[in-house]
């Protein structure tokens, strides 16, 4: 009994051991809730400054991605990255250097053509005319020079005639004229004594009958020199003077059909002075330049399509090369005719239209020789533009005005001092023009840029790769 009692009234006696166990798990778990506090505390106060920069990025990020517009407070223009990179500003001197050209574009109609090859022709039979020597003589005085321009009935030669025909004709002349004034003395003799009726009238009448029969052989006679070669003045030199005409002058002929100023030009001179000329034989050769003909080169594939033109009157022009960058057109010209033969080399056919020409030069020297300038001439390269349909309310451009890139075509279309760069549909494009389809986002009233498409196009892209970015550090 003595023995249970004392052990279960016995203390628990710790041990140094377990008594620094238990103080070291109290000191771990101290610092594990002060480290867990601390660290707590951090992340609730780097939490809260980092935000602010977090939303900025989100801000930025999603600007950028929605096309978000922000304003740059260095040029004042507000812009989207994609508007940057179609966009092209050219200063004064940039615009002269090109030439640019802008105009506010509109509808209209366009009719699509065909291009033919064709040069400039004179007309057969017209527009040469050999001036020939009337009768024989000696050239004894020219009084024209090649390249001169001379009007109908002017004076070119004078001549020494020396041609027998023609001085026997003068002669009959002069003896007929000399018999009429017989015959009229003998009238005026018997007149009275007719009218006192001391002679039969019969014998008047048939001095009368007399008179008309010289009369009649004077006419044919004058009209003989004129076939010869006298002109009226000289005709009327012999009647008056009673003297032959020894030195004859050749005149520029008449042009049939023609104005009375038409102007013609010494082509080729063919005689020298003091040279005896036959009768016949060509003294100069004269042009007249004052309308041609535009000779057409075509298929035969093109012959309906000409024909129909031809039939419909319908008006063709000719495009002629000239000293400014784009080729004049001249409008207005009709086909005259078709060739109904096809040539067996080339294959293909002539036609004609007829082409006005007007002088662009008029000069006169001190001694007053005239020298002209035409418009056209003979051997000029063209082409013929054959009208084939109408398409009415289309927006028509030149051909500078559209430029290529690869399969996209673009128009530069002005806002203010800068040129927008704009995708657009070609619906038909020939070496002059380009029209249009719809659909595109140009419409009229736009101002366009009408030539130097392709400077702008250049210098947009000389802007988006090299250069020093003007917005760099900034995000689009």
């Amino acid at each position: 009994m003595a023995t249970s009692q004392s052990n279960a009234a016995a203390p628990v006696v710790q041990t140094p051991r377990r008594a620094a166990r238990i103080s070291r798990l109290i000191g771990s778990a101290l610092l594990a809730g002060v480290a867990f506090f601390l660290g707590f505390c951090a992340n609730a106060f780097w939490s809260v400054r980092s935000e602010p920069a977090h939303n900025e990025a989100s801000e930025a990020s999603s600007a950028h991605e929605h096309g978000h517009v922000h304003q740059h407070h260095d040029d004042g223009h507000n812009h989207s990255h994609e508007d940057n990179v179609s966009l092209v500003e050219l200063s004064d001197q940039a615009r002269g250097n090109i030439g640019l050209k802008v105009q506010e574009i509109g509808f209209s109609s366009f009719t699509r053509t065909i291009t033919v090859p064709a040069i400039v022709v004179e007309r057969p039979g017209r527009s040469q005319i050999d001036v020939v020597a009337p009768l024989t003589g000696i050239v004894t005085k020219i009084l024209i020079i090649p390249g001169q321009a001379v009007e109908p009935k002017q004076p070119l030669f004078q001549m020494r005639l020396m041609h027998e025909e023609l001085v026997q004709a003068q002669v009959e002349f002069l003896k007929t004229l000399e018999e009429i004034d017989v015959v009229n003395k003998q009238i005026s003799r018997i007149e009275n004594l007719a009218k006192e009726g001391s002679i039969p009238g019969k014998i008047l009448n048939d001095w009368n009958y007399e008179k008309q029969k010289f009369e009649a052989a004077m006419r044919a006679q004058a009209e003989s020199l004129s076939l010869h070669g006298l002109n009226a003045e000289q005709i009327e030199q012999v009647r008056s003077s009673r003297k032959l005409v020894k030195d004859l002058t050749v005149l520029a002929p008449d042009v049939d059909g023609a104005p009375s100023d038409r102007i013609l030009q010494v082509e080729e001179l063919r005689v020298e002075q003091g040279q005896n000329i036959a009768a016949g034989e060509t003294l100069c050769r004269l042009a007249d330049h004052a309308e041609l003909y535009v000779e057409g080169k075509a298929f035969q594939q093109d012959a309906e399509l000409l024909n129909r033109a031809a039939r419909e009157q319908k008006e063709v022009c000719a495009v002629v090369d000239s000293s400014e960058s784009k080729p004049e057109e001249v409008c207005s010209l009709r086909i005259l005719f078709l060739s109904n033969k096809i040539d067996p080399q080339s294959r293909l056919f002539p036609f004609y239209a007829t082409l006005p020409n007007e002088i662009v030069r008029d000069d006169r020297t001190k001694e007053g020789t005239r020298f002209v300038g035409w418009r056209f001439k003979p051997g000029q390269r063209t082409q013929l533009k054959v009208p084939v349909e109408t398409w009415p309310e289309r927006i028509v451009l030149p051909v500078d005005a559209v430029v290529q890139d690869g399969p996209e075509s673009y128009v530069f279309r002005e806002d203010g001092d800068h040129f927008h760069r704009c995708p657009v549909r070609v619906a038909y494009r020939d070496q002059f023009s380009v029209v249009l389809a719809e659909g595109n986002e140009i419409w009229p009233g736009d101002k366009l840029a009408l030539n130097g498409a392709q400077q702008l196009l250049i210098a947009l892209k000389n802007k988006a790769g090299g250069g020093i970015d003007p917005h760099a550090g900034h995000n689009h």
